[in-house]
């Protein structure tokens, strides 16, 4: 299983890349999101991966964090939804916000994805709600876990590899900043004896309501969400 391609960008096209690894392209296909973090042609770039593997097809879909890759792999497991229609979702969402619509049951934002309808939109929800919380949990560890061993396979090059490096990291800032403070507020509600779905709906509402607010400010506000009403 490859789980990760380090390598140099060769050519892009409107849904996939070719990366050269070590004299090796691979095609990868991404979301518009990803797609449009990318780098330039000729510049270094790495992607998680995972891979799909039919009698009649094999191919690479890359993600630049493992949130991303999480709710693709996670989103594929639905009945009806393949990768096609999971890329769109994560076109549309994005990653954090495919964790808010699903922890809020909020099957009509998933249904706002390019292919997706009401029914289907339901039973990715219903189906995945009690996901929300551990890929939440995740968004501390991302930028830590962007050389771990979790990694199914790393697939690296030899000089480009340093050049990579500063352009993850510009690319994960911002996003790791606010997902490390859902799941920093996700714990805290943990031990402070709150379910985890409920915990989820409520980081997920009030990172919608406030996208800026730190840690502090989510557990301030989530509590407030969660507080019993009357």
């Amino acid at each position: 299983m490859i789980g990760k391609l380090t390598g140099r960008l060769e050519y892009r096209a409107q849904d996939h890349v070719l990366i050269d690894v070590r004299g090796v392209g691979y095609i990868v296909y991404c979301s518009d999101r990803t797609m449009a973090a990318l780098p330039g042609v000729g510049e270094a770039v790495a992607l998680y991966t995972e891979l799909l593997v039919r009698e009649d097809l094999m191919q690479l879909f890359g993600f630049t964090s493992l949130v991303e890759k999480e709710w693709h792999r996670l989103l594929t497991s639905v009945q009806g939804v393949g990768a096609k229609v999971s890329l769109a979702i994560l076109s549309a969402l994005g990653p954090d916000g495919v964790s808010r619509a699903i922890a809020l049951g909020d099957w009509a934002a998933v249904k706002a994805a390019k292919g997706v309808g009401p029914k289907t939109a339901q039973r990715i929800v219903l189906d995945l709600k009690d996901k929300a919380p551990g890929v939440m949990a995740m968004g501390g560890t991302v930028t830590e876990a962007m050389d771990g061993p979790e990694l199914d396979a790393v697939v690296e090059t030899g000089e480009p590899a340093p050049a990579a490096k500063p352009a993850r990291k510009k690319q994960q800032k911002q996003p790791s900043g606010a997902a490390a403070a859902s799941a920093g507020a996700l714990s805290a509600l943990g031990n402070l004896g709150y379910g985890p779905s409920d915990a989820a709906a409520a980081v997920a509402e009030a990172a919608a309501a406030e996208p800026e607010a730190g840690e502090a400010a989510l557990i301030r506000a989530a509590l407030r969400l969660l507080a019993p009403k009357g």
